[in-house]
């Protein structure tokens, strides 16, 4: 009953995983299924339901193929659905075109024939009902041939860690993809930033307004060169390598396109072009170092997405947890033999055990499938994004929404470019300037000495003072007459 409750509740909580759901990008409207995730490929579908909008007589695929379909872009529509009191219906209704349970057919397909064994090998040894009601006696009765049976109780014990290796795997899978989803809503909102601020602080003095839209077309360019160089770096070599080269080269200049192709490490390249294409603005360069910011972030997204895509959940980890779900799946018929023993021959164990792989062999799968996440991200709608978004900006000028810029005022001037060489030849080979010399005043000879004093006849002349002593002997000299004798 717990094994039965825990399938429903993976079926409530986790039914729209196992759907193969796609962007409105994604699936044509035709038979012919194309990987374009472009924004003029636009159709009905949505990232909810396109998947049923698939040609019936063309068949889901599954497995690798089946990853494109899981591309998903939402809109309001998507989430009207997502929402939908009806969504428990279409989803059970849509498991048979789920290419995740179609991906376990040999892990369910082995369960259930271990279960259907153990039914007619039961039935032989230990007797069994006909179609009337009427029980049998065991067709091969042997006390060497007991039946196949196991307790219930080792299956409990054990399903608490089966638990935590599943939900551990799925977690660290989310993870990983959600930190691949963070790494590519860095990219488009520092795409954006960039080539905004570029458009605000270009400086338009002596620059004709041609010139200043093939720069920022440029960056641009340069820009989208960027993401879609990462993109291809992310992406399997047989499905991206021929449709990169062709949008490069429409849309590039014949000579970086070809750099960027032939470079080893492609998205380096282009985050090298992007720089001299910001160092080439005429900016003051506290501004352009504020722009730079945006690529070291740039460089940052890569960096993990390249640790992503290089470093496994340790393998050990998961070869581990697929050997313990294996065997507790397998030996789970001989465990659940008993307990269905009230069907008829206890045939309600081979439904059960096909019901408990599936679900518990999708939870391992979903992880599985989200740890490697870049080849389930729509990368390709978001450099289309981010192509149309740089280059609408590349198009806005200042003043064009109808209110006239202010004159720079003579305070905030300090950001006009500045001609470093000009300013210090300008300190260094200026001819001095000439300073007046007052000369000095002349100076008066000093007075003569006055004549002694001439003495009263009545008194004795005062006795001539001596030249005091100087501030250190004197001081010294009041210092020991103090002592006393």
């Amino acid at each position: 009953m717990k094994i039965s409750l825990l399938a429903l509740a993976t079926l409530a909580t986790g039914a729209h995983a196992f759907a193969p759901s796609v962007g409105r990008a994604v699936v044509p409207t035709t038979t012919v299924i194309s990987t374009s995730t472009k924004l003029n490929a636009i159709d009905d579908s949505t990232g909810w339901d396109s998947f049923r909008r698939v040609d019936p007589a063309k068949q889901m695929p599954y497995g690798e193929a089946s990853r494109k379909y899981r591309r998903t872009v939402y809109s309001h529509d998507d989430w009207k659905k997502h929402r939908s009191p009806d969504r428990f219906f279409f989803y059970v209704g849509a498991i048979f075109k789920s290419g995740v349970y179609r991906n376990l057919l040999r892990e369910v397909a082995a369960t259930v024939a271990v279960a259907s064994f153990i039914v007619v090998w039961n039935a032989y040894v230990g007797g069994y009902t006909d179609f009337e009601g009427i029980p049998h006696e065991a067709i091969i009765n042997s006390q060497f041939l007991p039946k196949l049976t196991l307790p219930l109780t080792p299956f409990t014990l054990a399903s608490p860690s089966l638990g935590l290796l599943l939900v551990f795997r799925t977690n660290t899978s989310y993870g990983r993809w959600d930190e691949a989803r963070k790494n590519w809503g860095s990219n488009i909102n520092r795409t954006r930033d960039l080539n905004r601020m570029a458009n605000a602080y270009y400086d338009m003095n002596g620059v004709s307004a041609e010139q200043r839209e093939d720069d920022l077309k440029t960056l641009a360019l340069c820009t989208w060169a960027f993401v879609r160089s990462m993109k291809r770096h992310l992406s399997p070599e047989e499905e991206d390598e021929a449709d990169f080269q062709e949008e490069l080269r429409q849309k590039l200049p014949e000579q970086q396109a070809e750099m960027i192709i032939a470079a080893a490490h492609r998205p380096n390249r282009a985050l090298q072009d992007l720089s001299n294409a910001i160092e080439d603005l005429p900016m003051h360069f506290l501004r352009k170092g504020q722009i730079h910011q945006d690529l070291t972030q740039f460089e940052d997204n890569l960096g993990s997405s390249e640790r992503l895509l290089t470093s496994p959940v340790p393998v050990f980890y998961s070869r581990h947890l697929a050997r313990f779900l294996a065997v507790w799946l397998l030996l789970l018929p001989f465990g659940l033999y008993q307990p269905m023993s009230y069907t008829w021959n206890s045939i309600g164990l081979i439904p059960t055990t096909a019901v408990i792989s599936v679900f518990l062999f999708g939870i391992e799968e979903l992880g599985t499938q989200l740890e490697e996440p870049f080849t389930i991200l729509p990368m390709q709608a978001f450099c289309d994004k981010i192509y149309n978004w740089c280059m609408e900006i590349s198009t806005w000028s200042p003043g064009d929404y109808g209110r006239p810029m202010k004159p720079v005022k003579p305070q905030h001037a300090f950001f006009a470019p500045v001609d470093i060489e000009e300013e210090i030849d300008a300190v260094l080979y200026a001819a001095p300037t000439p300073v007046a010399v007052t000369p000095p005043a002349p100076v008066a000879p000093p007075a003569p000495v006055a004549a002694a004093a001439v003495s009263s006849p009545y008194e004795p002349a005062a006795p001539v003072a001596a030249k005091p002593a100087a501030n250190g002997a004197r001081g010294f000299g009041n210092y020991l007459d103090q002592l006393g004798p």
